[in-house]
């Protein structure tokens, strides 16, 4: 089967480590959390008028220990497809290993919250918001950021999120129904290598990019996934537009520095240094996701208001597909 632990090791060897990982400052940040996450929840709450039973768990992490939790979390959503992946070639479960263990190991220098919506964190009800230390940690320190606006903003993310998932009581099984959906269609595609490269001559004949915001994976995916791809992409711009339009909302009444602090994150998200990595590995898309999703979701504010939102919670007919992302008044029409 896939080698996990080869995953995790070639995840740990890319994360590397963050001096004050380890010290006193990152053991005050693990004792500020739970204060500053149960304040974001609650603002969160007043300004979306979602709701969610109880407060999450929450956890500073190192990078390693953000990368294994990753792992894991993707050792139970292809757990359906090892076995035809073995099948198809024995070498590539290595492959697979080595390749998620390098991306997984480069965004943990990056990521600076998560909220764990898959796996069960550590025995508990997998109801948990992760902060990444370390990059926290950098954050403050190369940008000379507020420690207490810069955490409570990260905070309000990771809520939205959040309260997303537990607060819309369908969307959490939608999501991961399309996960599986997605894996399961990963058959061997006879013809396989004909179809691709008759996809490259025509993305190069149209002067098109070859490797597209899907990274590789949208290159090799059949037509069946490709659908899906689009499912999940839209549902994750939406939420990832919705969460950052929450965030900036409320930091831009409660906290001083919240215009420097996106733009340096907007800054960030852009750095060339990193572009082909992202198109190669298909988080191209993932950062396009924010963009997307937040002009979608002002442009509806703009035309029907705040509360029209609210029509993408009613069910997974509600929700906007790609199209309708990218032509709000598409979705408009359609729902109203």
């Amino acid at each position: 089967m896939i080698d996990w632990d080869l995953a995790v090791k070639v995840a740990s060897r890319f994360a590397g480590t963050y001096p004050l990982e380890g010290t006193y400052h990152s053991d005050l940040l693990a004792r500020e959390a739970p204060g500053i996450v149960a304040r974001a929840a609650q603002m969160v709450e007043d300004e979306t008028g979602l709701t969610a039973a109880g407060e999450p768990a929450v956890e500073v992490v190192t990078r390693k220990q953000w990368a294994e939790t990753n792992v894991a979390v993707f050792s139970q959503l292809l757990a359906p497809a090892e076995e035809k992946i073995k099948k198809a070639n024995p070498v590539a479960s290595r492959v697979v290993a080595a390749e998620m263990g390098a991306v997984l190991g480069f965004l943990s220098r990056k990521v600076l919250g998560q909220y764990e919506l898959v796996l069960p964190g550590k025995g508990e009800s997998g109801d948990v918001v992760y902060l990444v230390g370390a990059n926290v940690l950098a954050m403050e320190r190369s940008h000379q950021f507020r420690p207490s606006e810069f955490r409570l903003w990260i905070a309000l993310h990771e809520c939205a999120h959040r309260l997303q998932f537990v607060g819309v009581p369908w969307l959490r099984g939608y999501f991961l129904d399309l996960v599986g959906e997605l894996v399961a269609s990963a058959v061997p595609e006879p013809g396989k290598w004909a179809r691709i490269m008759a996809d490259v001559r025509k993305a190069t004949d149209s002067g098109e990019p070859i490797i597209g915001e899907t990274g590789l994976f949208g290159l090799f995916a059949s037509s069946s996934q490709k659908d899906l791809l689009e499912r999940v992409q839209a549902l994750m711009s939406l939420l990832e537009g919705h969460g950052h339009v929450v965030m900036d909302r409320i930091g831009r009444r409660e906290l001083a520095s919240q215009q420097r602090m996106s733009l340096v994150l907007r800054q960030r998200r852009k750095d060339p240094r990193t572009a082909t990595f992202l198109r190669l590995s298909g988080l191209e898309m993932k950062m396009r996701q924010y963009e997307q999703g937040e002009k979608f979701v002002l442009k509806v504010e703009r035309e029907a208001g705040w509360s029209a939102l609210d029509r993408v919670w009613d069910g997974p007919d509600s929700l906007p597909n790609l199209t309708e992302i990218n032509e709000p008044m598409l979705w408009l029409s359609r729902v109203s």
